[in-house]
């Protein structure tokens, strides 16, 4: 906005100053002046300044004419004056009908003051018949474009109103190796791997337990030539274990499934040996190699326990020994589900057939399966102890005399 355009008010009982039309220097001490010499001369200018009070309800008097400028030099100073106030008022309504078209914008919020710019539409240009038909011609246009965008713009948004597939849409089952009597869990870490993560990602499944020694045709044809676990995946056959376990964290991904990734590199690494270490000890028949088996056994389990013990890198705060729960902090990942499985075949298998336990003094061990046997993801996936044994009556040898 112009400076020199503004409304200036030095002092109310002295000087008023519209810059807008002439410069009026009127003071109250001021003589008497004829009415000859003070005829009014006004513009208007039709030009909106400031901000503008929300208009009257009543309607509003016509604009002043050309014609009016000449009007008789006989008014007195008072008619001189209400002039020039009627005049001021007059201005206000321009800057009022100025404001409004100012205040014309093509977009959803003007919706809601619809009625309030309704109000002062009416006002813009009134007296004048050509600028009522533009308003309602621009009022009709806007509020045609506004509905048009509002309605564009729903239909922009209803891919994303969508209703997103829920977790029981996904056709997910798991195949895992049956107990002896053909339908229980039967022993397999690699099964119940699979199915701790199933679990832990909360999406709904379906586990279909297979008995090797009637395997049905339907199976057969399913995966010819794989043995259980596999998993069928919206109707995708995956039959290799680590594979799978990268295909479901990947389509079972955040935020609508948990990230089960290991944070520490060193977490999936850890406790890798003890499998094979433990398999050789069950499997020796020279009671001469017994001892050294059973203390490489004790020393993978060492490396385990020392890991869970020290500290993790996002364990700043605290001072010495860790206290977390799992491998890689207190909650399951892909590398529990890989580990806690062959562990506990080793805590079962090693008490039965070699009067094993692991050492008291691996605290960490022990903590690490303690907090596991808390979990139903783990409790609930795993296969009763006796068909661990069961599993393995043939396979750990009765040591020689």
């Amino acid at each position: 906005m112009d400076s020199t355009e503004e409304n200036v008010y030095e002092n109310p009982e002295s000087t008023y100053e519209n810059q807008t039309s002439n410069e009026y220097d009127m003071t109250y001490e001021a003589p008497y002046v004829k009415p000859s010499d003070m005829t009014a001369e006004y513009e208007n200018t039709g030009r909106a300044i400031g901000k503008i009070p929300p208009p009257p309800s009543l309607p509003l008097p016509s604009l002043p004419t050309k014609e009016r400028r000449g009007s008789s030099s006989s008014s007195s100073s008072s008619s001189s004056s209400s002039s020039s106030s009627s005049h001021a008022e007059d201005e206000e309504k321009g800057e009022m009908e100025g404001w409004s078209g100012k205040e014309e914008k093509v977009d959803e919020e003007e919706e809601k003051i619809e009625v309030e710019e309704s109000s002062k539409e009416l006002n813009w240009g009134r007296g004048s018949p050509e600028k009522e038909e533009e308003v309602d011609r621009r009022s009709s246009s806007r509020r045609s474009s506004s509905s048009s965008s509002s309605s564009s713009a729903s239909e922009k948004e209803e891919p994303e109103k969508e209703p997103v597939p829920q977790k029981d849409d996904l056709q997910v089952i798991l195949y895992v190796k049956a107990g002896s009597d053909g339908e229980s869990i039967g022993n397999c870490p690699f099964s119940q791997r699979l199915f701790m993560i199933l679990w832990l990602k909360g999406v709904v499944f379906n586990v279909t337990t297979v008995d090797l020694k009637r395997k049905p045709a339907d199976l057969h044809n399913l995966a010819p030539g794989t043995h259980p676990p596999f998993l069928t995946f919206q109707g995708e056959v995956l039959t290799d274990v680590n594979k799978v376990e990268e295909y479901l964290e990947e389509k079972l991904a955040p935020p609508k499934y948990p990230k089960l990734a290991a944070k520490n590199r060193e977490s999936n690494t850890a406790g890798n040996d003890i499998f094979a270490k433990f398999s050789a000890y069950v499997k020796n028949t020279r009671p001469d190699k017994n001892r050294a088996l059973e203390q490489s056994l004790n020393k993978a389990l060492a490396k385990l326990d020392e890991y869970l013990m020290s500290l993790l890198p996002d364990e700043v705060g605290c001072h010495g020994e860790s206290n977390r729960k799992y491998l890689d902090g207190d909650e399951l990942t892909l590398a529990d589900c890989n580990l806690l499985p062959k562990l506990h075949v080793v805590k079962v298998v090693t008490k039965k057939y070699r009067n094993y336990d692991i050492p008291s003094e691996f605290r960490g061990v022990w903590r690490y399966l303690d907090n596991a046997y808390n979990r139903d993801e783990f409790t609930n996936t795993c296969a009763a102890d006796v068909e661990i044994e069961r599993a393995y009556q043939d396979v750990a040898k009765r040591l020689g005399k």
